[in-house]
């Protein structure tokens, strides 16, 4: 029974601090991770504060075909004059 006793006292002496070690190396690599989350979604934030004028994008698009369609009509009213 003693044997036994100082088995696994010499097991829990030795397997502690290793586990020890690995948590805590697996705790750094999780909060880097989470560092690394936040960079992400702060730089996702600015990036689609860059998409804003997509609206605006669309309107312009349709003034200048309405804008098209106008100088094609003077410029056959103008063929007609001259």
């Amino acid at each position: 029974m003693t044997g036994w006793l100082i088995v696994v006292t010499v097991l829990v002496v030795v397997s502690l601090p290793v586990v020890v070690l690995v948590a805590n190396r697996v705790v750094r690599y999780l909060r880097q991770i989470v560092d690394y989350a936040d960079d992400i979604l702060e730089h996702g934030v600015e990036v689609t504060r860059n998409l804003d004028p997509i609206p605006a994008l669309v309107r312009t698009r349709n003034l200048v075909a309405d804008t098209r369609e106008a100088a094609m009509r003077y410029a056959a009213v103008l063929d007609r004059l001259v």
